[in-house]
């Protein structure tokens, strides 16, 4: 039996969430056209007859600048401490320099698997070129190319990334799929929806609370808090008698059903909470980080 830790590194928009849902064939990771959509470090766990792999889509790696940032790359920096084996995910169509640099900054103590996105997007010259671009790089111990919005060969994909890995006992019971509560996941689909529909800056100054989540006979009834900066920016998510976070609530409510299997109720709120990116208290009571 093999078991470890297989965590996910790379620039924002990479693809990241996008091939973690892939790879579980479930949706645990909000994705968006958005940078910077994931804020957390979400582990998946995948258990097969020979083996368990902890996978970890972590926040894309960026210069901190306030507090939610500075948690946002603890993630990463906690997820580099434990992994047994680090995926380097990059966009084909990136700047590999750039992407050099940075998979060579994260100085990696374990082996590393390249892994070249968004191939579909790319003539087979230009992954011929990437391929030979980073081959013999000390961090790739193995190339692969993929297109995870496409689909990923699982056998062929994993297969590299088990021969690296230590043998051992799994770490999770083989019903497991995260070591995340349910209000987790409820949160982000709600936060999902708001990269989805809100207009420039506002998904980036936004945070999801659940204040109530009570399953009852027939459905789920849930309560969450949408928090804000500014009184402007509650205006444009309330909308027009109410239109908008009509909107976000119904397309949230939808998603959330199809995750829990069941009826929900939801009812949203927006408050505001100025300059919550900068204060440890918010930060701490929306979950990110201690």
């Amino acid at each position: 039996m093999k078991s470890g830790f297989v965590n996910i590194f790379g620039k924002p928009n990479a693809g990241k969430s996008t091939l973690l849902n892939a790879l579980m064939g479930e949706k645990l990771a909000i994705v968006s056209s958005k940078v910077q959509t994931t804020r957390h470090r979400i582990k998946a766990i995948l258990t097969e007859k020979d083996y368990q792999i902890i996978f970890s889509d972590t926040p894309g790696i960026i210069e901190p600048r306030y507090k939610l940032h500075e948690k946002m790359m603890q993630s990463v920096k906690s997820a580099l401490e434990d992994a047994d084996v680090a995926l380097l995910l990059m966009d084909v169509n990136d700047n590999w320099e750039e992407n050099d640099q940075l998979f060579s900054g994260l100085k990696l103590r374990v082996p590393g698997v390249l892994v070249l996105n968004k191939i579909d997007k790319a003539p087979p010259t230009k992954i011929e070129e990437a391929i030979a671009y980073f081959t013999n790089k000390p961090y790739a111990k193995k190339i692969v190319a993929i297109s995870a919005i496409a689909g990923v060969n699982y056998t062929d994909f994993l297969k590299p990334i088990v021969a690296l890995l230590p043998e051992g006992a799994p770490f999770y019971d083989t019903d497991e799929i995260s070591d995340l509560p349910t209000k987790f996941f409820v949160s982000e689909l709600i936060r999902e929806k708001i990269y989805e529909l809100a207009q420039d800056e506002i998904p980036y100054h936004t945070a999801v609370l659940i204040r109530e989540f009570k399953e009852k006979q027939t459905l789920v009834k849930i309560i969450a808090d949408i928090i804000v900066h500014r009184e402007t920016q509650k205006m444009i998510l309330i909308g027009e008698k109410g239109s908008m976070v009509k909107k976000i609530g119904t397309a949230a409510r939808k998603d959330i059903e199809a995750f829990l299997e069941q009826k929900v109720f939801l009812e949203l709120f927006i408050k505001v909470k100025p300059k919550w990116r900068d204060n440890d208290l918010y930060l701490k009571e929306y979950g990110y980080g201690t």
